[in-house]
Parts: C-alpha cells; structure tokens; sequence
C-alpha cells in the first residue's frame, strides 16, 4: 500500500501521461483539419504509390481480397480494424504505467510518441488515398458493403480518411509487439506478435491501406527506437557529468575543510607554552629558627676558645 506523498506523486505522473494522450489526439485532429480539400493530390499520390510497389515487386492488394472473399470473415476484419486499434493502444499504456518498471514505460511511450508524431508529418505532407477508394482497380470497400465502418458517427468525425501513408494501425501493432516481446512475459508477448500479423493482414483485406503504408510505418518504428536510445544515452551522459560535477564539489569542500582544519592545529602549534606564574616564598619563622637558632635571653652565649 502506497503512502500518500506517493499516491499524489502517482497520481500526478497518470495525469502528465492523460496530458501527453490528449495533446496526440488533437494534434492528429489538426493533421486531419490540414489534409481536407486535398482529395486530388491524394489520389495522384495513390498512383504514385501503386507505380512504386510494382516497381519493387509486391502483390496486388485486390488479389488478396479476391481470394479471400468471404462475407464473414470480411466482416470480422471490418470489426478488428475498427475496434481494437485504439482501445488496445490505451490498454497497452495502461498496463505498462501499472505494473512495469518506470523506465521500460517511459522508453515504450516516448517511442510510440515519436513514430505517431512522424506519421502525421508524413499524413500532412503527403497525403493518400486508401485503396478502397479505387473500385475501378479492382478494390471493394468492405466497410461500406458489409459493415461496421469506422468512417460513420463520431469515430468518422475524427478519423483522417486520407491518411493511408503511413498506416497506424499496422504501426502501433508493430510497436506493442516490439515492447512486449523484449520485456513482457512470452505468453503476452506471442499474443502481441499475433495481433502485429493480424492487424496487416486486416488493413490490407480491408482495402485501407496499402503495402507500403505499413512498411513506412514499420520503418517509423525502427527510427524512433534509435532516436530513443540517442536521447536515453545522452540523459545518461548530462546525468553522469552532473553527478561528476556534485561529486568533485564535494570533494573539494572536503579537501578545504580538512586543510581549515590542518591550518588550525598548525596555528596551535607555534603559540609558545606560558611558564606557570612564581609564587613568592614568605620566609617563616620556622625557617628562621633553624638558620639562625633561639632568638633573645634563651640563646646560649657563644663558646670562647681556649
């Protein structure tokens, strides 16, 4: 049971992490508020993407939809790709803020945090038209034939119809499994491999996104785990100079002291001893007597020689 200096200080660090969500969130709010209008530039990049998938020889996404054409597993791939993408990305934060180390939590969000920050560079600098939208190429809207579709009610209100480049959902999955299986138990983490598969699988059945999509988001993640260990190493190396600097001023404070110290018994060497004061010695009578002898009538007359 937590004390409560460290239920505020945990309590506080929840609210910084609610912080950082709420400001991803709007910012791809923005991205999506930037790319509207650009529904031309979106399909001409499309072919452009197309153009380049030939080139290096990757299968025709329509190809696999054709060959799995089956009402009910199109539905089912329909409900994981609107379903399970964001909530498991919350669960996965929140598992990791509970019960791992601090450290492995803050390594896996700043890395998160960096590759969803560069996807939506990329969705505002280029943005794309998903293959779903290309009928006369063979493609089939699965969400819209068969449904549910995460492009109606409040969820089409925020989602980003022309970001397809590069796809979040295949990066994210990529990146839960990444975390998991270098630091969660095996279990866990086969289940996350599993979802990371699934998930390309579901986006590229669906028709929401290309090939490419999700190796550029897959490319993202490699970037933003060596970004992450730049900046960890270079923390590390501010920390240590820090360290270095309060671990030499302290030992130069304790050099001083100890020659303070040196000089003042140096000091007390050199006063000279003050001889002890003499104390006059009053002669007494006594003394006297045994000097001088009896004193008045009672002293004998000296001896004549003979």
């Amino acid at each position: 049971m937590l004390d409560r200096p460290a239920r505020h200080l945990r309590l506080r660090a929840a609210l910084a992490e609610l912080v950082l969500v709420a400001a991803l969130f709007n910012l791809y709010r923005f991205g999506r508020a930037a790319i509207d209008g650009q529904e031309a530039t979106a399909r001409h990049n499309a072919e452009l993407v197309t153009d380049a998938q030939r080139a290096i020889g990757l299968p025709s996404e329509a190809s696999l939809q054709q060959l799995l054409d089956v009402e009910l597993l199109l539905r089912l791939a329909n409900t994981y790709y609107t379903f399970v993408h964001f909530p498991l990305m919350v669960v996965f934060l929140a598992w990791g803020f509970v019960r791992r180390p601090r450290p492995e939590y803050v390594r896996a969000r700043t890395v998160i945090a960096i590759q969803t920050g560069a996807a939506l560079v990329i969705h505002m600098v280029f943005p794309l038209a998903p293959p779903r939208m290309f009928p006369e190429w063979g493609f089939v809207d699965t969400m819209a034939v068969f449904g549910p579709s995460a492009y109606d009610g409040v969820s089409g209100d925020v989602a980003n119809q022309f970001a397809a480049m590069p796809s979040l959902h295949v990066g994210w999955a990529v990146a839960i499994a990444y975390v998991v299986v270098r630091t969660g138990p095996r279990p866990l983490a086969a289940l996350a491999a599993l979802h990371a598969t699934v998930t390309y699988l579901v986006v590229i059945l669906t028709a929401n996104h290309w090939w490419l999509d999700g190796l550029v988001a897959i490319a993202l993640l490699v970037l933003a785990v060596a970004l992450t260990r730049l900046l960890e190493a270079r923390a590390a190396r501010v920390a240590r100079v820090g360290r270095d600097a309060r671990d030499s001023r302290a030992a130069r404070d304790y050099r001083a002291a100890r020659a303070a110290r040196s000089a003042r018994a140096a000091r007390s060497a050199r006063v000279p001893l003050r001889a002890p004061a003499r104390v006059p010695v009053t002669e007494t009578r006594t003394s006297q007597l045994v000097r001088e002898g009896p004193v008045g009538p009672a002293r004998p007359p000296h001896r004549r020689e003979p």
